[in-house]
């Protein structure tokens, strides 16, 4: 495959990872598919980068990061790890579709720069490495939408597609994602060592993650944290960024879908979109993959998902601790630091913060399903109205109550929550409120309006949905229809591990 240069964007390709050597990753070619096309180039994110927003629009550009040509300086790698999936030991895994073209400078640091569904690679495990269409859809624009609400996240870059046929539960065509990370690094390539008794490639490992990913740890080992063991202020690190993370996804109405700790990041970031659903109707106990028979992966149930996947990589890291009573201690800060993180997460969407309110009412919420995302916007305009008192705060009230069935119960919590409100500037409240509550996130229709129109050659919807996305806190005047109340076919729509 011949190295093409990118015009106009002359990136500087570092191999930092790939130093670790054959024992931690394989250098190996993307697969090339036909024909291939642009279906979305995130100039945003570009220009973000400091990249010049020129490098997407060249025939080259197209080829490279489609997994038909390598760009000059880049020599692409699958990594190798291993993992629990759905709490069982799966034993070894790897990049299974993401061929990683290599670390890149940027205005935002070093970024990985990796193309998902670039064909098979030696950790494949008979699969094809190809993404379909669908899937690489949903995945483009929900790492931007997780960013734009200020959650930790993998980036996307741009997508392409190609006529090829791939198949799942039916046949569908192949797309391939360019996303990006500081470092995709998860919690099952430490498992990887440590379960073969790997000491050394695991302390290798773990010092190329402290040395490029994480060096204040070691400032706060010297300083005396955890007794100066810095591979136990490491498990701190990931405990905290992690609860940080999950506590977002909670507040916000987010489904990961599948937590294994192969779809954990070591850096706190939400990682590997694949069957993900944001709430419409509040239920705690909604299961968004399809595949997840039992229900591990519920939305109530990912805190403790999150604490038990911490284990884990504690167990994992155990062999560089040396202190099993310190490694315990350490993953029970997640008990403290996980509340803590959620309390702060939902203070901010009520504005107030109140534990006993919320858990009020989202028991409230939970008795008759209200919409999610929906009540939280309109309790944030009725609260801004309040603080304004133009005489429009009783419509702002009416509009919210007529969410609820039980309206005595609804009057109550509200009388409570005016109540506790009284001790505030409530017009600043309000405006707070609106910046935490978004108006739009990726609702399952939404992407699959833009996934069917995109089956027939229309990309514009994608388009839209990234402008939405991207500043999902903004009015966006015309786009109300895309903040309402979900379509009754949207129920049906069934999303799995192959989304």
């Amino acid at each position: 495959m011949r190295p093409v240069p990118i015009e106009s964007q002359p990136l500087v390709w570092n191999p930092c990872f790939a130093n670790l050597g054959e024992d931690f990753l394989t250098h190996l070619q993307p697969t090339p598919l036909p024909e291939t096309y642009w279906i979305h180039k995130n100039q945003h994110f570009l220009r973000t980068l400091g990249w010049p927003t020129e490098g997407l629009n060249s025939a080259d550009a197209l080829l490279a990061f489609s997994g038909c040509a390598i760009p000059e300086g880049a020599k692409p790698f699958a990594s190798v790890y291993s993992g629990h999936q759905f709490g069982v030991w799966a034993g070894q895994l790897g990049d299974g579709r993401a061929i990683t073209l290599g670390e890149v400078d940027s205005a935002l640091g070093l970024q990985e720069v990796q193309l998902k569904g670039a064909g098979p690679t030696p950790y494949s495990r008979r699969g094809d490495g190809r993404a379909v269409l669908r899937s690489s859809i949903r995945e483009y624009l929900c790492s931007e939408a997780m960013h734009g609400l200020g959650i930790p996240t993998t980036r996307a870059l741009c997508l392409t597609g190609s006529p090829q046929s791939v198949r799942r539960e039916e046949i569908e065509t192949a797309a391939v994602v360019t996303r990006t990370a500081p470092s995709f690094l998860r919690f099952g390539h430490f498992e990887h060592f440590s379960s073969s008794g790997q000491t050394a490639q695991l302390q290798k490992l773990a010092d190329h993650a402290l040395a490029e990913h994480l060096p204040e740890c070691k400032v706060r080992a010297s300083a005396g944290e955890h007794n100066g063991n810095i591979y136990a202020v490491m498990l701190q690190t990931v405990c905290d960024r992690t609860a940080h993370m999950v506590a977002q996804w909670q507040a916000v109405g987010f489904c990961h879908g599948v937590m294994n700790t192969d779809n954990m990041s070591i850096l706190g970031l939400t990682l590997d979109y694949g069957p993900f659903q944001f709430l419409d109707g509040f239920n705690p106990r909604h299961i968004c993959n399809h595949t997840d028979s039992q229900g591990r992966y519920a939305y109530h149930r990912q805190p403790n998902v999150a604490y038990w996947n911490l284990f884990c990589l504690g167990q994992a890291l155990a062999p560089l601790i040396n202190d099993q009573d310190l490694t315990v201690s350490v993953l029970e800060t997640y008990k403290s630091s996980f509340p803590m993180a959620l309390d702060q997460a939902m203070g901010r969407k009520l504005g107030i913060v109140d534990r006993a309110l919320i858990d009020q009412l989202l028991q409230l919420m939970a008795k008759e399903q209200v919409d999610y995302p929906l009540f939280w916007r309109q309790l944030s305009h009725a609260v801004l109205a309040q603080g304004a008192q133009t005489g429009s705060e009783a419509s702002a009230w009416t509009l919210v109550r007529d969410l609820f069935l039980d309206r005595p119960a609804w009057d109550i919590w509200q009388q409570d929550y005016l109540r506790a409100l009284g001790e505030h500037d409530v017009s600043q409240v309000g405006q707070s409120m609106l910046a935490h509550n978004p108006k739009f996130v990726l609702r399952n229709h939404l992407a699959e309006i833009a996934i069917r129109k995109a089956k027939s050659g229309d990309f514009s919807e994608v388009d839209t949905l990234m402008t939405l996305l991207q500043s999902p806190f903004e009015e966006h005047p015309g786009y109300e229809a895309y903040a309402q109340l979900p379509p009754a076919w949207a129920s049906s729509i069934e999303i799995s591990c192959s989304s």
